[in-house]
Parts: C-alpha cells; sequence; structure tokens
C-alpha cells in the first residue's frame, strides 16, 4: 500500500503556488505540492482550535494509540518512507533509517507520556485541597528544516499531539514530502481525528503567519540563529511562548592521551554524516599538539577515500548538499579560509552538489569556516598545548551546542566538559548523537535549552495550573 500519492499533494485546502519537489542528486521534478498562504494558515489555526478541545477530552489511552499506531506505521512504510528521505532531502540509506528509527520511537516515547502523571498535590495554610496540574496549551506550530525534516518534525508534533494539543507544522518546501507529507499520511491512516494537524508547507511569509497567530500560543522552531532571533523577536512581542533550536558550530577536543585511530574515526563521522548539514556537526577539532600533524593527515586521507554521489542509484558516504545556495556557501567559507591562511588538506571541491569532504588545517580565529558554521562537509584542525587552551578554545564562539571529548581518562574528559558551556557533551563520542528520551537543545546562539525529549516535552507542551477545592465556600473580611 502507497501511503505518498503525489496525485493527493495539490491540497484543494491550501491556495498558494505550486513548488517543484526536487531530487538535489539529479535536479529531477519528483512531482509538486502546494504552498500555504497566510490565509490558509488562518484558516488551519481556526480548524485547529476547534478540534483540540475535543482532543484534550479525549481519554489518554484513545491519543496513546493513535500515537502508537504512527509509530507502527512508520516502521510498516519503512521502504517508502526511506525513498523520499534519500531521494528529496539527500540523505544516504543509512541516514535515513536513522530517521526513521527515531521517527518511530518519538511516538512511541509519545505514546507513553500520556499517561504520565501531569501534577502534584500541595500543601496548604487553608482548609482545601490544592494542587497543579498540567493542561494542553491549546495549539501548537511547528516550523521544521530541511537538514533532518522527518525528526525535526516528529520531536515535536508527537509529544503535542500525545498531551491534548493541535499542531500545525510549516515544512521546509525543500523537504515538504519526507518532513511534511509523510507526517500528515501517517497520522491520519493511525487515526488522528481530522483538524488536529494540518501540513503548511511555505516559506518565511507562511512562517510570519504562524508565528502572528493568536490562536498558536507556542512555537516550535528549530532553524538557523538567524532565523530564530527573528521568530523569537516576533513571538516576544505577543508574549508567546518560543521552542528554538538553533545552528552551531561545536567542537571536538582530542586530549593528549587519546587513541588517534579511534578518534579520527569518530572525527569523520562528526563532521561529514549528512553532508555536515546537521547542526551538531563537529564544526571545530581541537586536538593536542603532540597528536596534530599525524591527525590531519589522518582524518584528509579518510576525507579523500569517502565515495561522494547519489544515494539512490550509488553506494556512497555522502549524498548532495541541498541546494546551489548551500553550495555557494560552503564553498565561500572554505575559498576565504584558505586565502586567509588555512591549508587545504583534503577536498575543497565539487560537482554538481556534490561536494568532497575537506579537511582544512593551520585555521585560526579569524578562519571564515572555523569561526563560522559552514553546515557543510568541513573539518577545521587547530591545535592546543595545554587543558586550559583546550577549555578556552571549546567554550569560545557564540554557539552552545554540543561537545564531544576523546580521552582514555573519562574522569578528565568529565572535567573538561563541566568548563565548556554547552547543552549536549559526550565523552568518547562525536558531537552528532540523538534519542528520543534524551532531553535535546543548546545555549546561547544554539537555542533556548533542552525542549525535546522525556520530561522537557510537559514543559514545552503544557501549561502548569494551580487548582484548589473548599468544601464550603470561603469568607472573606470584604
Amino acid at each position: 500500500m502507497t501511503l505518498l500519492d503525489p496525485k493527493t499533494w495539490q491540497s484543494s485546502r491550501l491556495s498558494g503556488g505550486e513548488c517543484e519537489v526536487t531530487e538535489p542528486a539529479t535536479g529531477e521534478s519528483l512531482g509538486a505540492v502546494t504552498l500555504a498562504t497566510a490565509e490558509d494558515v488562518e484558516a488551519a489555526a481556526e480548524a485547529a482550535a476547534a478540534a483540540q478541545t475535543a482532543w484534550a477530552r479525549t481519554p489518554h489511552v484513545a491519543r496513546a494509540a493513535v500515537l502508537r499506531g504512527a509509530g507502527d506505521l512508520f516502521a510498516r512504510h519503512a521502504e517508502e518512507l526511506r525513498e523520499w528521505l534519500i531521494r528529496e532531502s539527500g540523505s544516504v540509506a543509512g541516514k535515513a533509517d536513522f530517521e526513521l528509527h527515531v521517527a518511530a520511537q518519538e511516538c512511541y516515547e509519545a505514546a507513553a507520556l500520556a499517561s504520565r502523571p501531569l501534577g502534584e498535590v500541595l500543601p496548604s495554610e487553608q482548609p482545601r485541597l490544592s494542587y497543579t496540574r498540567r493542561v494542553p496549551v491549546g495549539v501548537t506550530g511547528v516550523i521544521a528544516p530541511f537538514n533532518a525534516p522527518l525528526i525535526l518534525s516528529i520531536r515535536s508534533v508527537a509529544p503535542a499531539l500525545a498531551l491534548g494539543n493541535a499542531v500545525l507544522l510549516k515544512p521546509d518546501p525543500r523537504t515538504a514530502v519526507c518532513g511534511g507529507l509523510a507526517l500528515g499520511a501517517v497520522f491520519a491512516e493511525a487515526g488522528l481525528p481530522e483538524g488536529l494537524l494540518s501540513i503548511l508547507p511555505g516559506g518565511a511569509e507562511t512562517g510570519q503567519a504562524l508565528v502572528a497567530d493568536p490562536r498558536v500560543p507556542v512555537i516550535s522552531f528549530t532553524g538557523s540563529t538567524a532565523a530564530g532571533r527573528r521568530v523569537g523577536g516576533a513571538a516576544g512581542r505577543q508574549l508567546k511562548r518560543v521552542h528554538l533550536e538553533l545552528g552551531g558550530n561545536s567542537a571536538l577536543v582530542v586530549l593528549e592521551d587519546a587513541d588517534i585511530e579511534s578518534a579520527v574515526a569518530q572525527a569523520t563521522w562528526g563532521s561529514f554524516f549528512h553532508q555536515g548539514q546537521i547542526c551538531m556537526t563537529t564544526g571545530r577539532h581541537l586536538v593536542h599538539a603532540s597528536l596534530y600533524e599525524e591527525y590531519v593527515e589522518r582524518l584528509a586521507a579518510k576525507a579523500d577515500a569517502l565515495a561522494v554521489g547519489d544515494p539512490y542509484r550509488e553506494r556512497v558516504h555522502l549524498g548532495p548538499v541541498i541546494d546551489r545556495p548551500q553550495l555557494a556557501k560552503i564553498q565561500g567559507l572554505v575559498e576565504a579560509s584558505t586565502a586567509r591562511g588555512a591549508r587545504l588538506a583534503a577536498g575543497g571541491t565539487h560537482r554538481d552538489l556534490f561536494y568532497r569532504p575537506t579537511v582544512l588545517a593551520d585555521v585560526d580565529d579569524h578562519t571564515p569556516a572555523y569561526a563560522e558554521e559552514v553546515f557543510g562537509p568541513v573539518a577545521p584542525v587547530r591545535p592546543f598545548a595545554t587543558l586550559d587552551e583546550a577549555a578556552a578554545l571549546a567554550a569560545a564562539g557564540p554557539y552552545g551546542l554540543s561537545l564531544g571529548i576523546v580521552t582514555r581518562d573519562t574522569a578528565l574528559g568529565l572535567e573538561l566538559a563541566d568548563r565548556v558551556p554547552t547543552g549536549i557533551a559526550h565523552i568518547n563520542d562525536q558531537t552528532v548523537n540523538d534519542e528520543a528520551v534524551a532531553p535535546f537543545g543548546g545555549i546561547a546562539a544554539s537555542g533556548t535549552g533542552a525542549r525535546f525529549g522525556g520530561s522537557a516535552n510537559l514543559d514545552a507542551f503544557t501549561e502548569l495550573r494551580w487548582t484548589t477545592v473548599r468544601r464550603e465556600p470561603a469568607g472573606h473580611p470584604f
């Protein structure tokens, strides 16, 4: 049974123009979707608000059943959805399988969330029952990017629905199918009542309408720091709650005692997984001076050995970057870096949208590809001499998303991690990790802290209400 039929993509409920669904590896059109206008957002918000009240009153076992069903459907339709993730987003097969696994797990974890204790009994000075209770926020707006389109949509959609909310999802138009329509189809088949999940593909104007709508009190945004600042500012002016998961330039610190072969293997994954188009990508390699030259040499050899090509038709390690503007950004940062003195140890070339994994040595604070988030397969490597220098370098810069430390002394690794402000830290692993049960989020320019995973979802998608009950009406002095 086919879950995603291109004949159904031209939604009669949306009134924007058509947007081609393009395969970045070939430039081939895979179909077309209808974009959402500001008026479409308004209509969807009205329908969501009307449907949400009944959904919030639905017993938790029924909501959980829908979420479990959705998780099962991600597994049942894995072959079809894998193809869309590969062809539409440029994922290699392993990355697509990882997204599908996480999507199912997010649904299963959300199903369990529906029956979590939602409050506590409080002591009171008065003769009354005093307690707190978590209630749904109402309608949640979710704005998701192109790079891990399924994960970065479902991790907000699933818990928000499980906790009794309706959801308006705006996927990136470049991945409107695997990051949007796929979720709509899965939840419809799982039995989610109509109106509770609307898929609204579109660009900045659609997102602005979603943030502006008064019926949407909570916005969950994943994307660039620049766009996040605009979303946060617009939401703040309306006193809306906004959850921001933004960019990063995460450091992998390789200490003097590290096994260099293991460190390079981790670094290769951290910098080149999904063409470096991951917010947690290892963007800065900080390596003890005694290991530096060998590390650069080994990492460059690894990069040169990786196959880059069409992930749908070839067996490759890296697929295409998403589009030509992203390619131009990557190439521009690499060229600017070599112009400032960085040594190109590997890569730095491309064929169409296929950018070779790149290693830059001899970088410093002023090297553009080291100082900025590249969002491409580029690994800048810099030496350090002391633990204090490593801590200072890892903590420098505006971001605070993920950190990796490679060392045989795990206690020392934990000690170093405590000196680096970051939302996520991994000892003896690289920076790219994700699990449905773990809180996820960054600090500073990387976002507003852990907003996804486990109990963090309760804070994200419910309000905490205080309630008291007296046997007799209270008496007051006037």
